[in-house]
């Protein structure tokens, strides 16, 4: 079709597009200087064309005027409307006066790509530029593939005398399979504005995306500033999320961050819908005055006119004195200058003062997955126990973590509510009972520390039991909720405790019982810090309930992999 044939003028300068819709036959789409040379054709007939519904001659006044190519006035009341704007590309448009304005855009991306665009903190929700053409199978108006464009049209950027959001758009793309990416354009400008975006498939991201909805136990357990100690050296670092793996692959939790992020999600992350989630952009300095209590996450704005703007606070320090908080800028312009900034739930303030830090984002927020290791993003915490030597995190601070190699040993095999399991050393094959002496003697009730003579390996668990054998022979069962050095910190779990009446006195055995508990499961295990080498273990299973065993006994070797496990054998007692 002609352009004639698809666009009509009106007697009071009205423009419009009546060709075919978007996908179907015949849809037409023309650049401005074509849509410009069009009205100036129109305008040198000697007579309108009624039948054309063209009403436009040598008698009416000038309909546009042509800057360049790429940029097209509408002038003395011509116009057209957002229908018909979807079907020119390769410039602006700028009617009433310069009141109404629609920019062009021209996507630098692979053929193909599902595009949004964010405009004024919302994704536009009509979005016509992924129409597949009639008679095609990929998305994308107007694409060049020889040039490596996937899309071109325009875009409404200033309405009734304003610009929206002051002419600042974001385009992404967040395809399932696919690469994430993003590019903002900070106020567009007349003629073509470019969008340079990566769409290339995520080797990394290749289960299905129903299967990846069912992952839901995979849950931020803290949202906000919060502290983990990732690198298990004893000091807290500062995240503003704290991710529980729940037993998936860390390649699995990143493919689930993925899914929560995609295109027309109906997630919730901090407030806003996963697709609007892109984690922190600015971190804000804060001082006095402030007043009110923050909420760990909330909405803030800030400043009027050209100084204002709009975030999803992600973090504070402190709710109530806070000196930083970290931002997902919304809309607007960031904290400049000294300004007042107020929890639009919580109505608390504080004042921004100070140097604004713009931080680096992530596609997808949560970081980079190799397949078996994530790279985080920054502030993007997960909890310590879920990660591994090979992840790496970077706190606050923007400082790179490194995990310590948490190692995984599980006995399987089991029958919840019957079987008692105990996973000890091992020397020679049979249980050590004398795997450390005790320091000091136990005299007292309901002690609270188990000092043995020897520095406590590495490789033991950070809470967990230890038996300790008191003076009439009985290995009691000690909980112990820390250590450091040579010493156990004890609980009261058990109310074994009580060493007045029967004492242990110095020189008895202690050991540590890895796994030491009736299974309220079918397989139970224990999780700790192994840096090198190997240690020996002796499990011992039984079950004298409903359903008798021969006790099954067996050794193991634990090592540095992850994961690792052994099954118990039941052999029938009955």
């Amino acid at each position: 079709m002609a352009i004639a044939d698809d666009f009509t003028v009106s007697t009071t300068g009205d423009i419009r597009y009546v060709g075919a819709a978007h996908g179907a036959a015949g849809a037409g789409y023309y650049t401005v200087i074509q849509f410009h040379r069009w009205l100036q054709d129109l305008a040198d007939n000697a007579v309108a064309s009624a039948a054309s519904s063209d009403f436009l001659d040598i008698t009416d006044n000038t309909p546009s005027e042509r800057a360049t190519d790429n940029y097209v006035t509408l002038i003395n009341g011509f116009n057209i409307d957002q229908t018909a704007s979807e079907h020119l590309y390769d410039g602006s448009i700028v009617q009433a006066g310069g009141d109404e304005i629609w920019d062009g855009l021209v996507v630098i991306a692979a053929e193909g790509m599902d595009l949004q665009i964010v405009q004024d903190g919302a994704v536009i929700a009509t979005d016509f530029w992924n129409t597949i053409p009639n008679g095609e199978t990929k998305k994308g108006l107007n694409r060049d593939v020889n040039n490596g464009i996937s899309h071109r049209f325009l875009i409404q950027v200033r309405d009734t005398g304003a610009d929206i959001d002051g002419r600042r758009i974001l385009g992404q793309t967040r395809e399932w399979g696919y690469s994430y990416s993003e590019f903002k354009v900070n106020g567009t400008a007349r003629g073509n504005n470019v969008l340079a975006l990566t769409y290339a498939a995520d080797l990394n991201n290749v289960t299905v995306s129903g299967t990846v909805a069912g992952w839901t136990t995979i849950t931020n357990t803290t949202s906000g500033y919060n502290g983990i100690d990732v690198d298990n050296n004893s000091t807290d670092e500062y995240y503003y999320s704290e991710w529980n793996r729940a037993g998936y692959t860390i390649n699995q939790f990143y493919e689930r961050m993925k899914y929560l992020t995609r295109t027309s999600s109906a997630e919730t992350l901090y407030g806003l819908n996963g697709e609007l989630f892109r984690g922190i952009t600015h971190e804000v300095n804060l001082t006095t005055p402030r007043s009110g209590t923050f909420s760990a996450f909330e909405k803030v704005t800030w400043g009027t006119g050209a100084t204002a703007g709009e975030g999803q606070m992600l973090a504070i320090n402190s709710t109530t004195a806070g000196t930083k908080m970290w931002i997902q800028l919304l809309k607007g312009v960031a904290p400049s200058g000294s300004v007042l900034i107020t929890g639009f739930g919580s109505s608390a303030t504080a004042t921004y003062s100070g140097t604004l830090q713009e931080r680096t984002l992530s596609f997808p927020f949560c970081g980079v997955s190799t397949g078996s290791a994530l790279i985080g993003a920054y502030g993007f915490g997960v909890e310590a126990t879920d990660l591994t030597s090979a992840d790496k995190v970077f706190d606050l601070t923007n400082t790179q973590i490194t995990p310590p190699n948490y190692v995984t040993f599980t006995v399987t095999g089991l029958i919840s509510g019957e079987d008692y399991i105990l996973v000890g050393p091992a020397d020679g094959g049979v249980l050590d009972l004398n795997q450390f002496s005790l320091q000091t003697t136990l005299s007292a009730d309901n002690v609270t520390a188990v000092v043995i003579g020897t520095t406590i390996p590495a490789d033991t668990p950070s809470s967990g039991t230890i038996r300790v054998e008191d003076d009439n022979g009985v290995y009691r069962r000690l909980h112990y909720s820390s250590w450091a050095t040579s010493t156990f910190t004890i609980d009261s779990t058990d109310g074994n405790e009580d060493f007045g009446t029967v004492n242990a006195t110095s020189g008895n055995d202690v050991f540590i019982s890895y796994v030491d508990t009736l299974a309220d499961a079918t397989s139970e295990a224990f999780q700790t810090v192994k840096a090198s080498g190997t240690r020996d273990l002796y499990i011992r299973v039984r079950d004298g309930g409903a359903s008798p065993i021969k006790t099954y006994e067996a050794t193991a070797t634990l090592t540095t992999a992850p994961t690792q496990q052994t099954s118990a054998i039941r052999t029938s007692d009955m």
